[in-house]
């Protein structure tokens, strides 16, 4: 998810919503295709085909990270699933086929790092709010031991405000990384936590909302980067008419608070 923030013309620098640039001098020095650099061509083919976005992959510790905050870990690469999506309207509400097994019903505790301000707790705790409120069969709670799922610091230097990759095994993928120090404290119950309910949404499988065309959210070209392995399924009941404000939208604006749409509740009652 990348955020894309709406300033002054005078500003001239943009924060894209899950990865971050700078206008310092500094950063510009650093040319995207360094970090493109370390990858291979062999791991690209793999990214593509799984029907996920090529440009800006970049390697981070544990896997890649692609379509600005989604670690695809050597594992996920080693796997062939038979992946498919859901379709919502105009938008597609996508999912990975590795979803969070839940039977006739699972908590998953959500555990936030004591390294993180306090306004992450506020912000995790509006989020589990957002989702236990549409009395789904996957449930959220907050602990302060253990965890599911752990909201750490991202490492020093990160690039993304923050980061998470896809379940396996049946159980949601184990920890988000958060970049503090990009996204700040302000705004917690709305801007923060629909940043974290957006890498929760991750955690439990689901994919960009606008993925067929992340220039809805983003701007610039049309940019379609094709289903790949990626099967359809339609959402009986979703609108035939493009909707705004997804939760799984790839960008948002800096400050922006985005709640559940009902296409979103479609898609989250249809998985869960």
């Amino acid at each position: 998810m990348k955020i894309k923030n709406v300033l002054s013309a005078a500003a001239l620098c943009t924060v894209s919503a899950l990865t971050l640039f700078s206008c310092s001098k500094e950063q510009e020095t650093v040319a995207p295709a360094t970090q493109e650099a370390i990858v291979s061509q062999a791991v690209i083919s793999q990214i593509k085909e799984m029907g996920l976005t090529t440009q800006d992959i970049k390697r981070v510790d544990g896997g890649y990270l692609v379509e600005g905050d989604i670690l695809i870990t050597d594992e996920n690469l080693a796997n062939k699933p038979d992946y498919q999506l859901l379709r919502v309207g105009d938008q597609e509400q996508y999912r990975t086929s590795n979803l969070v097994s839940v039977g006739s019903g699972r908590t998953i505790s959500i555990r936030v790092s004591t390294s993180l301000p306090s306004a992450y707790v506020t912000a995790t705790d509006e989020l589990i709010r957002r989702y236990n409120a549409q009395s789904l069969l996957i449930r959220f709670t907050r602990v302060t031991s253990g965890g599911n799922i752990v909201f750490n610091p991202a490492p020093s230097g990160s690039g993304y405000l923050a980061s998470a990759g896809f379940p396996s095994n049946g159980n949601p993928y184990y920890q988000v990384l958060v970049n503090s120090g990009a996204i700040g404290t302000a705004n917690a119950s709305t801007y923060i936590a629909t940043i974290l309910a957006h890498e929760v949404g991750h955690c439990i499988g689901f994919r960009h909302t606008d993925y067929m065309d992340r220039s809805y959210s983003c701007g610039g070209s049309y940019a379609n980067e094709g289903a790949g392995t990626v099967g359809a399924i339609h959402i009986p009941g979703t609108p035939t008419t493009a909707s705004s404000g997804s939760w799984m939208l790839a960008c948002i604006g800096s400050g922006q608070n985005r709640y559940f749409t009902s296409s979103d509740v479609t898609a989250l009652k249809y998985v869960y």
